[in-house]
């Protein structure tokens, strides 16, 4: 590799959409939109699962905690992407490149693991209802967050900086509009054999592993509710669970095709736009999914409507 080589690869070009000029403007004006109502939603159902006394519970713990990410999550991404479609300066440099991906890593890991919490928390209130308050205390809920938050930290600091001390020469053009693993390996000179078995053993251990927590949470689950005596049961029972399998199901169908399938230069634009689901549309929909779809949120949600009007 050549010392220019070398030289170009101290900044990158992140292309993004621009293969769509025309609708550059329209897509500012979009994706601003979807940010704010990202903040806007995520932001209540924090305020009122700390308010309301009625959301005092593990479930709205969790799913505070949830929200957050979500807030973290899409805020490493969607700025520098509208920052690139209002200026049309795509160039990045390596550092702040190599920090975004150890950031969006970190908090898709964090994601699965949280995911997997919820699901163990409703598995404990369907399953095991009387020992659900000893279980699920305050400290083992503070714990199993804290764990889901932490984990991935360090393994996510090795795998970005093995990633980004490979030599990169030739183009420096990023075909996405975050920099992720599959494009950015898609510059990287010589064998990357190692960094793709490494990447592989991450979506086994951060995603598989977690998604397999939850079917086999959801399978116990369905297996009690089955045994329930009325429909009326099944319907109580079930309604705990079906937001956040909803979530789960948005988060895990768009990550595992963009990750496990097979890698090909035809499947650029469909990884974009994979990428769109579980980077933007999960956080856009969590709020939705939850305060239409819960009765405790809706009825929260218009308690602290008619209070805030009040004043």
């Amino acid at each position: 590799v050549t010392e220019t080589n070398i030289s170009t690869m101290m900044e990158f070009v992140l292309l993004g959409f621009s293969d769509i000029p025309k609708f550059h403007w329209f897509l500012f004006g979009a994706f601003l939109a979807v940010y704010m109502i990202i903040l806007m939603g995520n932001g209540i159902i924090i305020l009122i699962t700390r308010v309301d006394p009625t959301l005092q519970t593990p479930m709205y713990f969790f799913l505070s905690n949830f929200s957050f990410l979500e807030i973290c999550y899409v805020s490493v991404t969607l700025p520098r992407m509208l920052m690139d479609l209002w200026t049309q300066k795509r160039n990045v440099s390596f550092f702040a490149r190599a920090t975004q991906m150890c950031f969006v890593l970190t908090l898709g890991a964090t994601e699965c693991l949280l995911l997997a919490v919820m699901a163990y928390d409703r598995y404990v209130v369907v399953c095991h209802p009387l020992h659900y308050p000893v279980v699920m205390n305050q400290k083992m809920c503070v714990q199993l967050v804290a764990g889901s938050w932490i984990s991935a930290i360090p393994v996510e600091i090795g795998q970005t900086g093995q990633i980004f001390s490979l030599p990169f020469c030739g183009s420096n053009q990023i075909n996405h509009f975050f920099c992720d693993i599959p494009p950015i390996l898609k510059l990287a000179c010589g064998d990357v054999f190692v960094n793709e078995m490494v990447g592989y053993i991450f979506v086994v251990v951060f995603v598989t592993v977690p998604l397999m927590l939850i079917l086999g949470s959801y399978t116990r689950i369905i297996s009690t509710i089955l045994k329930l005596p009325s429909n009326t049961g099944w319907t109580k029972a079930f309604s705990t669970c079906s937001s956040h399998l909803i979530v789960v199901v948005l988060f895990y169908g768009s990550a595992t095709i963009t990750y496990l399938k097979p890698k090909s230069n035809q499947y650029e634009e469909t990884d974009k736009l994979l990428s769109l689901f579980y980077t933007i549309l999960t956080p856009l929909f969590n709020p939705m999914i939850y305060s239409l779809r819960n009765k405790d949120v809706t009825e929260a949600l218009r308690k602290f409507l008619l209070k805030s009007l009040a004043l």
